[in-house]
């Protein structure tokens, strides 16, 4: 149950991608992964330092999502303005 808070909680913090400007490294869809990956690592990592099982969830559960969101957002957004990526505009 905890993977599911962590994922969803990702996935929530990603829709306000929409307020920065898009130069995510595989656009839009590169961002969904990076917040994804993060939330779930950072969850699993607090998760087993805190010795609780997969099902133990607590709202601290959800928060523990929240900082490998940023952090994986922020490492896809890096590598998308090191590599030159703009965003194309209809």
């Amino acid at each position: 149950m905890a993977a599911l808070v962590w994922f969803t909680m990702g996935v929530a913090l990603w829709h306000f991608t929409v307020f920065v400007p898009d130069r995510f490294r595989g656009g839009i869809v590169g961002a969904f992964l990076g917040a994804a990956v993060g939330a779930m690592a950072s969850g699993a990592i607090a998760q087993i330092l805190l010795d609780k099982t997969i099902g133990d969830t607590d709202i601290a559960t959800a928060l523990w999502a929240v900082p490998g969101t940023i952090i994986g957002l922020a490492v896809v957004y890096a590598m998308g303005v090191r590599s030159g990526v703009e965003a194309e505009h209809i």
